[in-house]
């Protein structure tokens, strides 16, 4: 009698449930990604037939930030997933907390990037002074041989909401290397285990819309979370179980006041207002 024909693993696919596959699925480590800071590790992930890649970030491999309490950058990454959701917009990839083979961790879909795309046409550095259309400038940077040249990211719709949303979560590190455009005109943003922090800690490359006013889309979708981070609310919930009650309330505030001033932000000045290195 011939063997039986093996069928293959189903890919993941939109109409899976993701978040499903990421809690319960098995995870197999294929190898670690070398330039974090923390330990990254790129994993298969399979269940019930439906196979897929992610990155596992065990909290063990974290670490220790002199400003961030240790052991929660985990939290905080499955932490702006959930923001991510409640705004509609689907800014970071599935991400959930769960065990695997290093212990407790974030786990996340991996994003492949477009080839088409892989430089996104979000970030340059030009010669002129001032922005060509269609871009904003960032800031003045240092080329060699004294030198500058001004970096400007582009005046993207999808750069401009992910700007409104690391104002929410208050991203201490939005890179360059953290925008992963995807197939279809999707753009992701990644790595957000410094963010929440009741202090004001916004770095970013995405200041070329600031002091400019929100747009109509974002006071809607800011007016949708006061209501859903309100005590008692779903999402307030939510987040009293992976950040702090002090930085649940500094969520509730920062919400508040993009509501209030109906702008994007400007840097502080009190603090770095670019990550280093950008990239």
């Amino acid at each position: 009698m011939p063997a039986p024909e093996r069928i293959p693993p189903r890919s993941v696919t939109a109409a899976d449930d993701l978040l499903t596959v990421l809690v319960k699925g098995q995870l197999t480590v294929r190898g670690r990604v070398r330039e974090a800071s923390n330990a990254v590790l790129h994993c298969g992930i399979e269940y019930e037939g439906v196979t897929a890649s992610c990155v596992y970030k065990p909290v063990a491999g974290e670490r220790p930030l002199w400003d961030f309490p240790d052991g929660t950058l985990a939290q905080r990454e499955v932490a702006a997933y959930e923001i991510s959701q409640a705004t509609g917009w689907g800014l970071v990839p599935p991400t959930v907390l769960r065990d695997g083979p290093y212990g407790e961790g974030m786990c996340q879909l991996w994003i492949e990037t477009d080839p088409e795309g892989a430089d996104g046409g979000l970030l340059a550095l030009v010669e002129d002074d001032e922005p060509a259309e269609g871009w904003k400038a960032i800031a003045f940077a240092e080329v060699g041989e004294g030198r500058t040249a001004l970096l400007v990211h582009a005046d993207d719709p999808r750069l401009r909401r992910l700007a409104v949303l690391d104002a929410v979560i208050n991203n201490a590190d939005r890179k360059g290397g953290h925008l992963l455009p995807a197939a279809g005109g999707k753009l992701y943003g990644i790595d957000h285990g410094v963010t929440f922090h009741a202090q004001d800690k916004l770095r970013t490359l995405l200041w070329g819309w600031a002091g400019e006013p929100l747009t109509a889309e974002a006071v809607e979708v800011l007016a949708r979370l006061s209501e859903e981070l309100a005590p008692g609310g779903p999402l307030a919930t939510r987040m009293a179980e992976l950040i702090t009650p002090a930085e649940v309330e500094a969520l509730r505030d920062r919400v508040t006041a993009l509501r209030t001033t109906a702008r994007h932000p400007e840097p502080s000045g009190e603090w770095p207002a670019i990550p280093w290195p950008p990239v």
